[in-house]
């Protein structure tokens, strides 16, 4: 990307986080701002979860005042994928606002899943993802309200869907802006390379339509792909010479890929009656692969049975698309180009340490801070310190992550780790590579304290069968029979939760419950180090060994925001003091 282009990302997000500080803890004026702000989720746990963040939001008055902020959660059963999230949340919403639904903006984030890629946000939710920026510190959730603040104003009564884990930036030229004023669906477009097509959705457009000479464009698509391949690209036409007009790839070819899409009230009435006529859902629906495929003039029912790209392939899907398809045949695709953008995901812990404190270009971008919020005297870059108290003399390795946290004296935190939610005793060091998380659970009537810790490319979602198959999982790159012997304990004595017939880390019962937030993390500490140096560890008589599984199941979200609270009070009257000497 050229200097031009990145300065031109800068001053738009720039202008967008202003625009956005300035609605904050404000009553919007009718149309300044959405009027509804929906986000899903998978369950009533979860649902109930993410309720009480927002609230808390708006009544600190982190938001702009005057939406109204839903939840709304999946039915209980299967898994129904983020389509059929949208299916039911558009239910909900018509159930809430009756007729008029058809004069409301609104946002639909989809926040449901439990985050096993991203362990540190699988209790609290993705979209509440510390992000360094803004005070009081943003979460993903602002960030996203942040990047679509001039949309409202700009779009016909209808809903925009997106997703919780990740990052649209783009800027447009002069008079341009991005509008959502036509029929049918909008979807936002990015120039990509044609390698990040294989993993997105690919746009292909009417070749005799312009394209590439401004920095926003509307055109009409005539087919969507869902994760083609490069040989499918070239074939339906998909891919782009970029070598004309102003876009800011250094590639001599891309596609158009996929991130947000806007449906309008007429269309969305339609997807309501399409839920009538399915029925309760049994398999798992994309709201971009199933209903996208649909639209555009070439579109074909072909797409209805290639499962290729199906994580599980369920008897019921084909049917369920082969019913999308003719609902939607015929509806228009309308693409906006944003010639100048970028889109990041930030999805899993690698991606997250990469983007917050390993590479410049998002932080550049968004003006991401190295320590906010924070009581941090050692505010160098390189790392990432977000909502923490740090003591002086506690150390962060190069691109680590530091969260909701508390570090003492001498405390050390290696190069490419995730500390998030812990209490952090005086002289304790955290291994390089690792993520350890901190959660209140409840036991009985009482509350307790887990603290889970994985490998940065730990695969929590990995199955295998037991025992045969147990030593094939690591922790930490040291096989789980090993980890058990170096603890004293058997492997018969290893149980794994759940009624799942797969043994995974998520669910494999490996760290130990406390009394208190220091000792979990300081017992949970000394299991990863002798499981590491090879040296023996006697796990205390009488200890629970849990799994990341069952924290969430027992989670105590009111102690784990309590922690953040009594942080907040602290780092609030550090900056005051400071402030007033």
């Amino acid at each position: 990307m050229s200097q031009e282009s990145v300065i031109k990302l800068q001053i738009a997000t720039k202008e967008k986080i202003g625009k956005f500080n300035s609605l904050r803890a404000r009553e919007v004026q009718p149309g300044e701002f959405w009027d509804v702000v929906a986000v899903t989720a998978a369950d009533e746990s979860q649902r109930a979860a993410y309720e009480l963040q927002v609230r808390q939001k708006v009544d600190r008055k982190e938001l702009p005042l005057g939406p109204h902020y839903k939840v709304f959660c999946d039915p209980p059963g299967p898994k129904i994928g983020n389509g059929g999230s949208t299916l039911y949340a558009l239910q909900q919403l018509n159930d809430i606002y009756g007729k008029a639904l058809e004069r409301l903006r609104v946002l639909l984030i989809h926040a449901g899943g439990f985050s096993q890629r991203l362990p540190s946000a699988s209790a609290l939710g993705k979209i509440f993802t510390a992000v360094p920026l803004g005070d009081p510190l943003y979460q993903m959730l602002e960030l996203k309200l942040a990047s679509y603040v001039d949309f409202p104003s700009r779009m016909r009564p209808g809903v925009l869907v997106t997703c919780a884990d990740d990052v649209e930036l783009y800027s447009t030229g002069g008079d341009e802006s991005v509008r959502f004023d036509q029929p049918g669906f909008t979807a936002l477009a990015h120039p990509s390379s044609l390698s990040v097509g294989t993993t997105h959705g690919v746009f292909v457009l009417d070749s005799d339509e312009k394209s590439g000479d401004s920095e926003v464009e509307t055109v009409s698509c005539l087919r969507f792909l869902h994760k083609p391949s490069i040989a499918e690209m070239r074939g339906s036409g998909a891919v782009r010479d970029s070598r004309r007009g102003c876009l800011s790839l250094s590639d001599t070819e891309f596609v158009y890929t996929d991130s947000t899409y806007y449906v309008d009230f007429g269309t969305a009435k339609s997807l309501l009656g399409l839920l009538e006529e399915l029925g309760p859902l049994d398999c798992e629906v994309d709201a971009y692969g199933d209903f996208l495929q649909a639209l555009g003039p070439r579109a074909t029912v072909d797409y209805a049975s290639n499962t290729a790209n199906v994580a599980k392939e369920e008897g019921g899907l084909v049917d369920v698309r082969q019913k999308i398809f003719h609902l939607l045949k015929g509806t228009p695709l309308s693409v906006v180009l944003l010639n100048n953008s970028k889109f990041y995901h930030i999805g899993t812990t690698s991606e997250y340490l990469f983007h917050l404190a390993r590479d410049g270009a998002l932080r550049t971008e968004l003006g991401l801070l190295p320590s906010a919020f924070s009581v941090d005297a050692n505010e160098s870059s390189g790392r990432c310190v977000m909502h923490s108290v740090l003591d002086p003399a506690c150390s962060v390795g190069a691109g680590s992550v530091v969260e909701y946290s508390r570090l003492g004296a001498g405390a050390s935190v290696g190069a490419g780790s995730v500390v998030s939610g812990c209490w952090v005793r005086a002289g304790l060091s955290v291994p390089a590579g690792v993520l350890a998380h901190s959660l209140c659970v409840t036991r009985g009537r009482h509350a307790a304290f887990v603290t889970a810790i994985f490998g940065i490319e730990d695969d929590l979602k990995r199955a295998v069968e037991a025992p045969s198959g147990l030593a094939e999982l690591k922790l930490c790159g040291v096989s789980l029979p090993a980890c058990l012997s170096r603890w004293g304990l058997s492997e018969g004595e290893l149980r794994f939760s759940g009624d799942a017939p797969g043994c995974s880390l998520w669910n494999a019962c490996l760290f130990p419950v406390c009394s208190d937030q220091r000792s979990s993390f300081s017992l949970s500490l000394e299991m990863l180090q002798a499981a590491l140096s090879g040296s023996a560890f006697t796990v205390p008589q009488g200890t629970a060994l849990v799994s990341m599984r069952e924290c969430l199941k027992w989670k105590n979200l009111e102690e784990m925001l309590k922690f953040r609270g009594g942080l907040y009070e602290d780092i609030t009257r550090s900056k005051r003091d400071n402030q007033s000497s």
